[in-house]
């Protein structure tokens, strides 16, 4: 199974994906669909940053994204191989900063990355938005659901939303979120 959002999370699908893959070349048989999978998955990683980088014209340096959702999935702490985690990296790379908000993740983020200049914790999703140019949705919670667009567009420099998730309608009243 693909994923036409950014990519599966977590460490079990890719490991269960990867092991059918490894099985299938011991006894020679061509997993093709297998390795597309892969390949795909591995790819839609990249897919926030892309849309983030168009956005921008490919200029990224000094802006400030703001994330919500930071785990891999909902109802968990865990970052192994989340979406967020390949997005924030490309950002740092190309001189962003990430102020980013999880309901469970931010332990877990802060022990992954340490204490960052480019990396700003906080307290919700309503100090995630201040002051930042972008938000992109990383992990469906709950609480990111449901969202007030009019005071969401005042909060951030550019009236852009990446839904990693596909959270929201494209479009709002005519506008496009």
């Amino acid at each position: 199974m693909s994923f036409p959002r950014p990519g599966p999370g977590g460490s079990c699908f890719p490991k269960d994906v990867q092991a059918l893959a490894r099985t299938a070349h011991e006894v020679d048989y061509p997993a093709a669909m297998l390795t597309a999978v892969e390949r795909v998955n591995h790819r839609q990683k990249g897919t926030l940053y892309t849309k983030l980088s168009q956005a921008f014209d490919g200029d990224l340096a000094g802006k400030t994204i703001a994330l919500w959702g930071l785990s891999f999935k909902p109802n968990t702490d865990d970052m192994r191989d989340a979406p967020s985690r390949t997005l924030m990296e490309a950002l740092w790379a190309a001189g962003a900063r990430v102020q980013a908000y999880d309901p469970a993740a931010m332990k877990e983020c802060r022990r992954l990355y340490g204490e960052r200049d480019d990396l700003v914790l906080v307290a919700d999703r309503v100090q995630a938005v201040k002051g930042a140019d972008v938000l992109v949705i990383c992990t469906e919670w709950k609480e990111f659901r449901s969202v007030d667009f009019a005071w969401l567009k005042a909060q951030l420099a550019m009236p852009v939303v990446v839904d990693g998730r596909n959270l929201y309608e494209p479009a709002v009243n005519g506008h496009q979120k």
